[in-house]
């Protein structure tokens, strides 16, 4: 600070000898003593103020080392307070450090009393056990390693005994709460899904605009209503109930095929064979893309994306399939929702469980056109479209046709006999009304010559359409007959079945 000082001091006299040259040499220069006198006067008063700016610049200096020397006080005193409270907390820490080695030396010795105690119980012990084997010996006249056999024997069967009480309460305990805890997540699983049931029927009805369309619909001799019969395999019923007419079959793809034509039909007004023919293929074609948009909204409502074409394609057939009169496409995804639930509440792999929940019935779709069961036809397109071989293990071991190996395979059989086994959801006799009909239609098929063959009335009468270009007239009266015969012979049914056996040649020629 002082060496800042004598700076400034320093420099005001150098600037003050500077003015004082440069006065002197102008006074040198002038010739009147007058202008002598007047710079000299100038000189004075240049003098005089640069002597007051230099005593300001040393107040100012003061004033600087003042606050300069302060604030290095205040720094120090800072700097001294946090030093002290460092070796506080050091002194505390070695204070803290010193109390717990004291503690671990007193439970070292403490641990090391104990050890002596127990080394001086172990060696009673085995001074106790040394004279209860010598007293054995001598009461029971037994060698010591007879002795020691016949107790392990005791003790190995006390302690079996113990162990088998106690293994068979731990059992039953198990189970209690085990089955407490399934039926808590199935009864819970259940209530979240809270589905209504779905019934299918066998018949559909078309409503009529009048009664004379009944008889636009049977024509001339019935020409209408037996081509219409034939080209769409179903029965239709004409009768007393006003403006209504009855479509009945057990195939449901077949039946809404046929209402769909009909009622079309009906508001076209044009009804004749070669008009019902088209207009069955138009609604064919209809079924087929309600059929793809009911799979496609399926696989939404059961959480089951990106799956392939044929997949969805497949899955929305299932819509005109039932079982046990339970629709199939219903039970797909009521099925997935389950499985999905239970694998929730379980830690299972949902995407798995619900996948294979939602897939498991698709062999249904085709087991109506192709050999084999429905489990088998369904893993062999699942395997073709590449489904992760999880789900399709879960799909091929649903019915146990091969060993569960994975929980969530468990899981989509539960969910499969949770969504079919609730009250209602299936009815036992329609799916064996549904099974004696396919029998029948597939014992006619089974002839050679024979194109197609449609159950109707319910299963009383079996239409054989069959190849003209194969077969005549009298193999015709033949082929009804061995029909008829196989019938009676494979088959098990209320009342009699009629057998008709339909062979019919068309001639086509175009005018032009």
């Amino acid at each position: 600070m002082q060496t800042y000082g004598t700076l400034v001091v320093a420099v005001v006299g150098v600037i003050v000898a500077a003015i004082a040259g440069i006065i002197a040499y102008r006074v040198g220069r002038k010739q009147s003593k007058d202008e002598g006198a007047v710079l000299r006067a100038e000189a004075e008063r240049t003098l005089t103020e640069a002597q007051a700016k230099a005593r300001e610049l040393l107040v100012q200096n003061k004033d600087e080392v003042l606050k300069l020397r302060e604030t290095a006080d205040r720094e120090i005193k800072e700097r001294r307070l946090e030093v002290q409270r460092e070796e506080e907390r050091q002194l505390r820490r070695r204070t803290e450090i010193e109390s717990q080695r004291e503690k671990l030396e007193q439970r070292e010795k403490r641990a090391n009393q104990r050890q002596a105690q127990l080394d001086k119980l172990a060696t009673d012990i085995e001074k106790l056990q040394k004279e209860r084997l010598t007293a054995l010996e001598r009461i029971a006249a037994m060698t010591r390693e007879e002795a020691r056999n016949e107790l392990l024997n005791a003790v190995r069967e006390e302690t079996r005994n113990d162990m088998a009480r106690v293994i068979r309460e731990t059992e039953a305990l198990t189970r209690e709460t085990a089955e407490q805890r399934a039926r808590s997540i199935v009864l819970e699983t259940i209530q979240r899904v809270a589905t209504d049931t779905v019934a299918e029927k066998t018949v559909s009805s078309v409503e009529l605009p009048n009664e004379d369309v009944k008889g636009r619909i049977i024509g001339r001799n019935g020409r209408n209503i037996q081509a219409f019969e034939q080209a769409a395999g179903v029965d239709v019923i004409v009768d007393d109930t006003p403006d209504t007419v009855t479509i009945s079959c057990f195939d449901p793809v077949r039946r809404e095929i046929a209402r769909r034509g009909l009622e079309v039909l009906v508001r076209d007004g044009r009804i004749h064979p070669q008009r019902i023919e088209k207009t069955l293929e138009d609604a064919k074609r209809e079924v087929e893309r309600i059929m793809w948009d009911e799979g496609e909204r399926a696989t939404v409502e059961a959480g089951v994306p990106n799956l392939p074409t044929e997949i969805i394609k497949t899955m929305g057939r299932l819509k005109y399939r039932t079982s046990y009169g339970q629709n199939q496409l219903f039970h797909a995804v009521e099925s997935a929702r389950i499985a999905g639930l239970l694998a929730s509440e379980l830690k299972a792999d949902v995407k798995i469980c619900k996948a294979a929940g939602f897939l498991h019935d698709i062999g249904k779709a085709l087991d109506r056109e192709n050999e084999g069961t429905h489990v088998q036809l369904g893993v062999e397109l699942l395997k073709r479209q590449n489904i992760n071989p999880k789900v399709i293990h879960c799909v091929e071991s649903h019915h146990h046709d091969v060993p569960q190996e994975t929980i969530e395979a468990v899981i989509v059989e539960i969910s499969d006999a949770i969504s079919g086994s609730r009250p209602g959801a299936r009815r036992e006799t329609l799916e064996s009304y549904v099974k004696r009909i396919r029998q029948l239609e597939d014992t006619a098929r089974t002839f050679p010559g024979v194109a197609e063959s449609f159950a109707v009335q319910a299963g009383r009468e079996v239409r054989i359409i069959v190849k003209p270009e194969q077969m005549d007239d009298l193999a015709c009266i033949q082929l009804s007959r061995d029909i008829a015969k196989r019938i009676e012979e494979s088959m098990e049914y209320p009342g009699q079945i009629k057998v008709t056996v339909v062979r019919e040649t068309r001639a086509v020629e175009y005018a032009k």
